[in-house]
């Protein structure tokens, strides 16, 4: 394997496959210091304020004097904002649709509105930090033992959040939660809902029913901590409830369901220089798979495409779909200057060590899973996504409250790429995590489930690993356990993004 990586032939910097030594000569180019593994090296000279290159786009400039075989990282690399030209559909690429009797299935949940679930949780839903501990002591009566007599039923899982009071009673950190709320309350996932509330907050549960036409029955049941008579009440009536539900939930079974039913949440975090090279386009391609099955992939993290948001609009089915997009810029590069700070805020310490220098770069790398397809929708928010193929929810880059969002939406599963490493786990949609090397993938192998690191040493190509995810969907949604799913993940990474003042 050479000792680097040269990702296009108009790139100016290439990508260290392993720590190189002071002198290291190779292709004409000679290191002038250490190189850790992942990290670039100049290919030409650069005078201050000249572009560096990589992926064929701008990364950043130079901000001092680079010379050929210098480590090229934030020490002599500046950021600057965007400033693209936008264009709109102008890389559309058609999808190679599956025709309807030919596609692909895997055994889901049908509920009877016609959505499918790949689990079968009954959710305890939290108006409000104050009613946090009467959900999580509910969840926690239904032990392991209890549950053994409901195989049909998943768990009992309590959503629990630090907001829904000394908040505005409207805008957008408002709509947002209640739009959190109504997904987690109708997603296909959850047999059955219980939502607890204190009583006096802002966030009122009666106006959620009211605003979404949300009805009660016997598998959605709403109360308070200040109307039932107390914590100890609610905790004891909350149990009476679930157990009132349990039955009616395992009566529910798996069947025949189409690929076009899954949803599946596109995520990356702890991202490395591999990241955009191997875990997140073999991730694209299995998103092209399931746009051609009529499924849909869900991208977000706003942050982390700024710098290749003008790659998405020339993919955008339509100029309204792609302005949507661009708005979402423009908000986030308002947000970040009236809160004093920076797009380049991202990326983390974390990724710098792991080679990633500016926003730019990672951002370009992380664009990567959503494939090569049409962008047929972009929405706001945990807003509820109903366009089928590769669509975009606006978020921020914090990767539980993003992950928030898309469960909201409406994603069955998420897939979540990683090179640093990552514990994260999700309920009640499933994470399968890619790591993006292989070191990685061996220090941490209770924890990652697909391998991408072999694209890298030649032993698989990106097509063929983006194929073993698309058919890990398949296997994951049949209710094989991920491996962030079988270590007992997700019971605290519900996080709705706070947006606005806390009052």
């Amino acid at each position: 394997m050479s000792s680097w990586i040269r990702l296009d032939g108009s790139d100016n910097v290439v990508t260290a496959t392993r720590a190189l030594e002071v002198g290291h000569s190779e292709e004409g180019i000679t290191t002038t210091s250490l190189v850790p593994k992942g990290h670039k090296i100049a290919t030409a000279e650069l005078s201050p304020g000249d572009e560096i290159r990589k992926y064929a786009q701008i990364i950043g400039y130079a901000s001092a004097k680079i010379s050929v075989g210098d480590h090229v990282h934030t020490h002599n690399c500046d950021f600057r904002n965007t400033d693209h030209t936008y264009e709109f559909g102008t890389d559309l690429r058609p999808v190679a649709n599956v025709p309807e009797a030919d596609r692909d299935t895997f055994m889901g949940f049908r509920r009877e509105n016609g959505r499918v679930g790949t689990r079968n949780y009954i959710a305890i839903i939290t108006s409000v930090n104050c009613s946090a501990t009467a959900a999580r002591m509910i969840a926690d009566h239904f032990t392991p033992d209890i549950m053994a007599n409901y195989p049909n039923v998943d768990g009992v899982v309590a959503f629990v959040h630090g907001t829904g009071c000394g908040m505005a009673g409207s805008g957008d950190g408002f709509e947002a939660l209640q739009r959190v709320m109504w997904g987690y309350a109708k997603h296909p996932n959850h047999a059955g809902v219980l939502m607890v509330g204190l009583g006096c907050e802002m966030n009122q549960i009666d106006w959620l029913l009211d605003a979404y036409g949300l009805k009660q029955g016997p598998l959605f049941q709403t109360m308070n901590i200040q109307n039932v008579a107390g914590l100890r009440r609610t905790v004891e009536l909350g149990i009476e409830k679930i157990n009132a539900m349990l039955p009616l939930a395992n009566e529910v079974s798996r069947s025949i369901c189409p690929v076009s039913e899954l949803k599946v949440a596109l995520q990356c975090g702890g991202s490395d220089a591999w990241s955009g090279i191997t875990a997140n386009p073999a991730l694209g391609y299995a998103c092209d798979l399931l746009a051609a099955q009529g499924a849909t992939g869900v991208l977000a993290e706003t942050p982390e495409i700024y710098g290749a948001e003008h790659l998405l609009t020339r993919r955008a089915a339509s100029p309204e779909v792609g302005e949507r997009l661009i708005n979402l810029i423009r908000w986030w590069e308002d947000y970040t200057e009236r809160n004093h700070g920076s797009m380049d805020n991202n990326p983390s310490p974390g990724n710098k060590k792991g080679g990633l220098t500016t926003i730019l770069e990672k951002s370009l790398g992380a664009a990567a899973k959503g494939g090569t397809s049409p962008l047929n929708g972009v929405y706001k928010y945990a807003e509820e996504v109903r366009a089928n193929g590769f669509t975009f929810m606006d978020s921020p880059g914090y990767d539980p409250a993003s992950v928030t969002g898309q469960i909201a939406g409406g994603c069955n599963l998420v897939c979540f790429t990683t090179g640093r490493g990552s514990a994260f786990g999700s309920k009640p949609a499933p994470t399968i995590k890619v790591a993006t090397n292989s070191d990685m993938y061996q220090r941490m192998i209770d924890d990652m489930d697909v391998n991408a690191g072999t694209i890298l040493s030649g032993d698989s190509s990106v097509e063929e690993k983006g194929r073993e995810i698309y058919e890990l969907f398949l296997k994951i949604a049949s209710g094989d356990a991920s491996k962030s799913e079988a270590q007992g993940l997700g019971d605290y990474e519900f996080v709705p993004w706070q947006i606005g003042a806390v009052m």
